[in-house]
């Protein structure tokens, strides 16, 4: 099996961008599946069935590990894979283990990652935020002097953020975009510029507040080090090894 027969080019296009680890949990699980449905697909009693097998299995270790090598994703990336005369079922299950191993350390770890840059919003912040999102909206409809193409564009990112905001845990980057893109808009609001300026700092100081409460309430460090992924082993992975350990005016209609 090649390439495309784990994961289509459309799927790498949708791979996420720069977060490496997250890319390559990503990659693996739809790598894995393809490779379950082809395997399930070849016959037992086929003469040729077996090699076929041992083709695929080789195949999805030859896609990982280069995936890992593109990520950089140690110590995965530096297995070595056997050739397809030497690949057996006992590579493949010790591929499969060791690489359950590393996933779950990347896992967790990159669970730590996302929690550091998005923040949970309690249900009433969200709702404040939502009728900021509400009047920030109505200001960009009334506002004057706005051609279309500029008014439609600045309703879509509201529309984007409350997509964000309906996740189980808000992104900062989101919220970083959505400030920026709506206080650069160059005559995106008309004359009412300091009313939506208002809006948009309340929604920064309440998502600023949900995410120092946060961050004092778990107490977790203001940079994560990245973390060492180890082998399953307390012996190191040889190479020699590799083949069998495959590893208007409203302000008062607007609360402030």
């Amino acid at each position: 099996m090649m390439i495309f027969d784990f994961i289509s080019q459309a799927e790498i296009e949708d791979l996420p961008d720069h977060d490496p680890p997250a890319a390559f949990i990503e990659f693996v699980r739809i790598a894995k599946a393809r490779l379950r449905e082809r395997t399930s697909e070849i016959s037992s009693d086929d003469p040729g069935g077996w090699d076929e097998l041992q083709e695929a299995r080789q195949g999805f270790m030859n896609v990982v590990v280069a995936a890992a090598k593109n990520y950089s994703i140690e110590p995965i990336a530096s297995l070595s894979v056997p050739r397809i005369k030497d690949f057996d079922a006992d590579a493949h299950r010790q591929f499969g283990s060791d690489l359950d191993h590393y996933l779950t350390q990347i896992l967790l770890d990159n669970n730590s990652r996302v929690k550091k840059d998005s923040v949970l919003i309690s249900p009433d912040t969200k709702s404040a935020i939502r009728t900021y999102i509400f009047h920030l909206r109505e200001l960009i409809e009334k506002a004057e002097g706005v051609d279309e193409i500029r008014r439609n564009a600045l309703l879509r990112k509201l529309d984007e953020f409350e997509s964000e905001l309906e996740k189980r845990r808000l992104s900062l980057m989101a919220v970083t975009v959505l400030a920026i893109t709506l206080v650069s808009a160059p005559g995106g609001f008309g004359a009412t510029a300091d009313l939506a300026n208002k809006l948009i700092t309340n929604i920064l100081r309440s998502v600023g507040e949900a995410k120092q409460a946060e961050d004092e309430m778990r107490r977790l460090p203001s940079a994560v080090s990245p973390m060492a992924i180890t082998g399953p082993r307390k012996e190191a992975l040889r190479s020699s090894e590799a083949a069998s350990h495959r590893p208007a005016d409203l302000d008062d209609d607007i609360p402030f």
